[in-house]
């Protein structure tokens, strides 16, 4: 990537598993735990801090609270009168929060950056959350007769699937069951000592349907939670020689196409790929770190459900378009294979807090490339990449991180 380098010095995830609104934490109380703990693990000061990008998808519909651009300097003395803004994507809005402060340090108006993404969720009764939620879709024009928006409409990404080039629902199952699997390794996964079925089948009474072919644990959970990161400069790093970063950005895709899934649909009919623009995101980060796939050690990718890391699987290259299932059979996207994928758990395993996942992605491919991934590392990773989706992916961002000694040779 041209221009200067902009690198991962430190981050926090809170634990996932959390249920924030029982404990009487606010969004007062998230954010200051995020910035705290992003900027003790970065070992930076407040003042050191040049601007500010916050990720949040639902802050006014969740909690009544919206303007959170403004909140890490309500809570953290430090960053009062620091330059500061809010950043809503829906699900991307952790990737575009990054994307705006990759562009402030590459311009050169500053040398260091706080990215935080917060959000929670668990305010409200279940069927209000998702009812919340669907309000990222294209409201009035799709699913209105769903009960659920997102299943309905990544439901339909899996009808698409079946219908261009066939789709067998276990290889769904086998990418719910590799999430959960990989979450119980992480300190932070939401799920990380469920009870959970093995192996997971069809079964209505431990994996019930909710919506066509998509049952509970085809479905990412409901999460209260946060993440954040410093990025800084070569100029801020050569004035601060002790620092060591854990990792470099060193390529960057971003496209936003239309709100509606049919729209999108029907532009791709006549394209091999589902969702051509996810592709073209990919391969621009890609382009710009100069790299292939074959140079890559895995990917964080955005499985909210199972049909779109299965769309993910091909749309990253590991597979001709429509034949994800090799990967998955053949054992590619687990840990020790080809190219692991979601060695967090992902959204599935993980958690889901919506305006914090796409920074929780960056950080653990910073953590995969720098070998601090404790129980989930991929061994030797040196290089890692996130694909970061909103909504029924009208915003696609992914990165590529590369390790502070190199990459995959």
């Amino acid at each position: 990537m041209d221009g200067p380098q902009v690198w991962i010095l430190g981050g926090y995830q809170s634990d996932f598993a959390r249920n924030l609104d029982r404990e009487g934490c606010d969004f007062a109380g998230l954010t200051g735990e995020i910035v705290t703990g992003t900027l003790d693990a970065a070992g930076v000061d407040p003042a050191d801090i040049g601007v500010v990008h916050v990720a949040n998808a639902f802050g006014e519909l969740f909690a009544r609270q919206g303007h959170l651009g403004a909140m890490p300097a309500t809570v953290v003395d430090g960053l009062w009168s620091t330059p500061a803004t809010r950043h809503e994507a829906a699900c991307a809005s952790g990737g575009v929060a990054t994307l705006a402060a990759l562009a402030d340090l590459r311009s050169g108006a500053y040398q260091s950056a706080l990215v935080v993404g917060v959000e929670l969720e668990k305010t409200v009764p279940g069927d209000t959350a998702t009812s919340f939620l669907g309000t990222a879709a294209w409201t009035g024009h799709e699913g209105a007769d769903a009960k659920f928006m997102w299943p309905h409409v990544f439901e339909a990404v899996a009808a698409e699937y079946d219908r261009r080039y066939g789709l067998d629902d276990g290889h769904l199952r086998a990418i719910a069951s590799l999430n959960l699997t990989n979450a119980r390794a992480n300190r932070n996964a939401q799920t990380r000592t469920w009870s959970v079925p093995e192996p997971l089948t069809a079964d209505d009474t431990q994996n019930p349907v909710v919506e066509g072919r998509l049952r509970r644990f085809d479905c990412s959970p409901i999460t209260d939670g946060g993440a954040g990161v410093v990025l800084v400069t070569d100029d801020w790093l050569r004035a601060h020689p002790g620092a060591r970063p854990l990792g470099r950005i060193d390529g960057w895709g971003h496209r936003t196409v239309g709100l509606g899934l049919r729209q999108k649909l029907g532009r791709s009919a006549d394209d091999p790929y589902v969702l051509p623009h996810v592709r073209a995101a990919v391969q621009d980060a890609f382009d710009r770190a100069r790299v292939t796939l074959d140079r890559v050690d895995g990917f964080e990718v955005h499985d909210c459900f199972t049909p779109s890391e299965y769309l993910a699987i091909d749309h990253i290259g590991l597979t001709a378009p429509g034949q994800s299932w090799q990967a998955i059979e053949s054992g590619d996207i687990e840990i020790g294979g080809r190219l692991p994928i979601n060695p967090s758990g992902g959204l599935i395993g993980g958690g889901h807090p919506v305006g914090a996942s796409g920074i929780r992605m960056l950080l653990d491919a910073a953590r995969q490339v720098s070998g601090t991934a404790d129980d989930y590392q991929v061994e030797g990773a040196s290089t890692f990449g996130t694909l970061n989706f909103g909504g029924s992916t009208a915003t696609t961002v992914s990165f590529i991180v590369k390790g502070p000694t190199g990459s995959k040779n």
